[in-house]
């Protein structure tokens, strides 16, 4: 099979690099996108555009970057080319091997260095990706330096290659488990906590090497009164058991007969990159990850407050976490900011209000204390502390966290996606309801227009942000789907909700 051609725009997404090896990316490709890398990021002076002049210099004057990666089986040749592109152009390359993406950002922010991580997250096994970030961990996309790579590499690809320059680059290779799990133990104690039993699926994906750094012994860290349960743990590009993507509930049902069958306190599952992590409470139900949010939020905010008690604390969500999240964060004294949802949003707002954590209906968390990136581990320590310091069971404990009804994600394929929000967008707006199109189109009914909760007992009426409903209904960036999320007071006003957009969104006649 012939190595695949220069151009890149199939393969370098709107926040990192992700396609099919051998078939649209290979260890040629790997080696020219690592001379971009460099010459964008690590050499090349620090701007927000990368590879614009100006600005100062790569902050400390260090060469070095950076690189990790997952367990996929193309991983660790894709890496040794790409180090060995970043190298030809001059840089310092400091691979550390198997880490999760946290993990990554962890050696970015401690080593002060661009970072590169080769994961593809959830999708199949044929898949590998790129994931990069600026010192500090901070964030990269099309318009950061994304597309100066991409430019970079296509370039070199289509001509002679990149020069190799005379002073090239040396490479080291050194293991950073242990600091990561150093690191994570100073921001949450769990040597306090009661003994817990916790059931943890790793879905054959990172968290099996980061777990029992963490949360065990295998880094050589003193012995936590936890109780872990491995499901899946031998890492296994693969996936040979189940999607190592536990958004989807099929992906969960392992793990909630594990925690049942053994009587465990909590259940954990994590993504492939293990940046993601899911909760499951002792029944074997899920805990929302707006629920986690909320719970960590208050966490975050007294850790805050107890260092600065007069300093002024934010918490970021998405538009699409409970409305919860804000109510609570704003009980306690707190400033809730409301973004897009995305990764990327919730960074650029962290930066930019000073917060002390953030958080997404999709499990991604994100800390200040953790270089405002995010961490599945960090938020799972969180609710292993809040439940070891509470003498009742975590859905007793997450209760006050999930108090209105969400239907989750509902997706559906249509033929005309502007057509089908049209649709929506006529029957809400003569009915009078609320209407902003910050991220898609959120709709909101006031109590007072007559969409209250209808005949439903005790608790109908005002619901989630003093409201009978809202919902969020948005289009996929890649996909003729439109997204549905739906919150209300009771699950009867939910369903009615998402029954009747889910009727106008159908209606393809």
């Amino acid at each position: 099979m012939s190595s695949p051609g220069a151009d890149l725009s199939a393969i370098v997404k709107a926040y990192d690099v992700r396609g099919v090896v051998p078939d649209q990316w290979d260890e040629r490709v790997a080696r020219a996108l690592g001379a971009a890398v460099a010459d964008v990021l690590v050499l090349e002076p620090a701007h927000p555009a990368g590879g614009a002049e100006g600005g100062s210099p790569t902050r400390g004057g260090a060469r070095r970057l950076v690189v990790g990666h997952d367990m996929r089986p193309s991983s660790p040749g894709l890496v040794d080319a790409f180090a060995a592109g970043a190298q030809d152009r001059g840089a310092d390359v400091v691979v550390v091997g198997l880490c999760s993406t946290d993990g990554l950002y962890y050696a970015s922010g401690v080593l002060d260095a661009p970072g590169a991580m080769f994961t593809a997250s959830h999708n199949p096994a044929q898949y590998n990706g790129i994931k990069l970030c600026r010192p500090g961990a901070r964030p990269v996309s099309l318009d950061t330096g994304l597309g100066a790579v991409r430019d970079h590499a296509a370039a070199s690809l289509a001509g002679p290659g990149h020069e190799v320059v005379d002073s090239r680059g040396s490479r080291t290779d050194e293991d950073l488990l242990r600091g990561y799990g150093e690191h994570l133990r100073r921001l949450v104690d769990l040597s306090g906590s009661r003994p817990l039993r916790v059931v943890v699926d790793a879905g054959n994906g990172m968290a099996g090497l980061t777990v029992p750094a963490v949360l065990g012994e295998a880094a050589g860290l003193p012995a936590l009164p936890l109780d872990v349960r491995p499901l899946y743990f031998e890492l296994d590009g693969t996936f040979p058991n189940h999607e190592a993507n536990p958004l989807e509930p099929a992906n969960l049902v392992d793990l909630q007969r594990a925690v049942v069958a053994q009587g465990a306190d909590v259940g954990l599952a994590f993504d492939g990159d293990a940046d993601r992590c899911f909760v499951v409470d002792e029944r074997g139900e899920a805990v929302s990850p707006s629920a986690v949010t909320a719970l960590v939020a208050l966490r975050e905010i007294a850790r805050e407050r107890a260092e600065h008690p007069d300093a002024p604390v934010t918490v970021i969500h998405n538009l699409i976490t409970s409305a919860v999240v804000p109510e609570l964060v704003e009980a306690a004294g707190a400033t809730a900011v409301r973004t897009r949802v995305g990764h990327s949003y919730i960074k650029e707002e962290m930066a930019r209000t000073g917060a002390v954590f953030g958080g997404e209906h999709s499990a991604h968390y994100y800390f200040a204390a953790f270089w405002g990136a995010d961490t599945g581990m960090l938020a799972a320590m969180h609710v292993l502390a809040a439940l070891g310091a509470a003498d009742v069971p975590l859905s007793d404990l997450v209760a006050d966290y999930a108090p209105y009804a969400a239907s989750g994600e509902v997706n559906s394929t249509v033929r005309d996606v502007p057509a089908a929000v049209e649709r929506v967008r006529g029957v809400v707006t003569a009915r009078g309801a609320g209407l902003d199109e910050l991220d898609g189109m959120t709709v909101t009914a006031p109590v007072g227009t007559g969409d209250e909760a209808e005949g439903t007992g005790e608790g109908a009426g005002p619901g989630p942000g003093g409201r009978a409903w809202w919902f969020n209904l948005r289009a996929s960036n890649t996909e003729p789907l439109l997204r549905l999320n739906v919150e209300a007071v009771d699950v009867a006003t939910m369903e009615r909700v998402r029954d009747e957009v889910l009727a106008l969104v159908r209606d393809d006649a």
